[in-house]
């Protein structure tokens, strides 16, 4: 029977095949809207990832402040300093921490042959390069035994190398750093960058020998990556230093904790919110088209009234002539939503990247917004489009089952 119903609809929409195709047309333009509206709120999300990706997602800063409440002999105000001690026994304290790294910065003149030019300079841990999620493009980044020993070694960032050694090979190359000569072993490949952001300027040295160009006695903050839950151990740091530091926990401005994912969560909110917002108003484009679908369906139940008639005199009943107009709606849907999957995809692959970070900053192509059709925003669409074609057919299918046989054979 489901067969036979389909089959009518079909012979149905033949016979007058321009309006069948103009309704379908209407159906397909909102479903691809939906899909594409939904592809943007994907490449969008994945933007944003590809943007915390970059700098690394499962890190926690820890910079000293001063205290904002007085807790113990320690009157409000009193400055926090870290040290080396902080470093191993925050190690200690909190097993989830996979790597840490003090940090020390200096602006110092660089300079290689004729070239000299004022860089940051960063005296980390080796394991930074995993912390931070730094790429070595060519060479090697200092290890454990550099630090050992004194290596007077530098890494050079990518926009660093180009200024100082232009096209020239930098590996084995001297620098000077105020005076005094570093060996470069290795150059990271570029990281994005926004304005005056001077990430891929930043050459990395080992923190034993930043020494000899700052006094590294207190160190500026300590980096560090981990596993597990993020408020687990950015709460479990903070408990930690309030008892190194003699600082009541829930004082802000003792320490200044920056926790990556907490903005990273942030944003998902963000983007659930935005594909949200774009499916409501894709489901209202696609509304239009389903406005269209009845009104033909219920142009083609005045067309039929005698067919309707006929069929009910030879025995049809309601439910009969119900799924007969209803199956007709179904089928322009399911063939107008089919095309419209199609256009969707021809679209995102003619359009490509939309530019997004990579307008405001450098080697940013990676968060770019790119239309991505997952299998849910597909699922989604078609149960979007199955209710839009169900509704929109719906209404006339219940007036042409409700007509009185003897009144429709009546219509001229």
């Amino acid at each position: 029977m489901v067969h036979d119903l389909f089959q009518q609809a079909y012979a149905a929409m033949r016979h007058d095949r321009r309006r069948t195709a103009l309704t379908m047309l209407g159906m397909a333009w909102g479903i691809a809207t939906v899909v594409l509206l939904l592809a943007y709120g994907a490449g969008f999300g994945r933007a944003i990832q590809a943007i915390f990706a970059n700098f690394g997602t499962n890190v926690i800063i820890a910079v000293p402040g001063r205290t904002a409440q007085q807790a113990g002999g320690l009157k409000a105000g009193t400055e926090i300093k870290f040290t080396l001690d902080d470093v191993e026994k925050l190690q200690a304290a909190v097993p989830l921490i996979r790597h840490i790294s003090p940090e020390v910065g200096k602006q110092a003149q660089v300079q290689h042959d004729v070239r000299s030019y004022q860089m940051p300079i960063s005296g980390d841990y080796a394991n930074i390069v995993r912390i931070r999620k730094l790429d070595v493009a060519d060479g090697r980044f200092f290890n454990e035994q550099d630090e050992q020993q004194r290596a007077r070694v530098a890494v050079l960032g990518s926009e660093a190398k180009t200024r100082l050694f232009s096209g020239q090979y930098a590996l084995g190359e001297s620098i000077r750093v105020n005076g005094i000569a570093f060996t470069v072993v290795g150059v990271l490949a570029p990281k994005m960058q926004e304005g005056d952001d001077n990430i891929n300027r930043q050459i990395y040295v080992p923190f034993a020998v930043m020494g000899d160009l700052k006094d590294t006695h207190y160190i500026e903050s300590i980096w560090m990556n981990y596993e597990g839950d993020h408020k687990a151990v950015a709460k479990g740091v903070k408990n930690a230093l309030a008892t190194m530091h003699n600082f009541k926990p829930d004082d802000k401005r003792a320490v200044m904790m920056f926790d990556l994912m907490d903005q990273v969560n942030q944003f998902e909110i963000i983007t659930a919110g935005l594909q949200v917002l774009l499916g409501f108003i894709g489901m209202l484009t696609l509304g239009i088209g389903g406005v269209g679908l009845m009104n033909i369906m219920l142009v083609a139940v005045t067309q039929r009234t005698r067919e309707i008639g006929v069929e009910k005199a030879l025995g049809a009943r309601k439910r009969h002539i119900l799924f007969q107009f209803l199956a007709e709606a179904l089928t322009i849907t399911a063939a107008g939503g089919a095309a419209g999957i199609v256009i969707a995809y021809l679209v995102s692959w003619s359009v490509g990247p939309l530019t997004l970070y990579s307008a405001i900053a450098k080697n940013a192509e990676a968060a770019d917004i790119r239309l991505i059709i997952n299998p849910g925003n597909l699922v989604v669409s078609t149960m979007i489009l199955g209710f839009v074609g169900l509704i929109s057919g719906m209404l006339p299918a219940i007036r042409a089952a409700n007509m009185d046989p003897i009144e429709a054979l009546r219509y001229e």
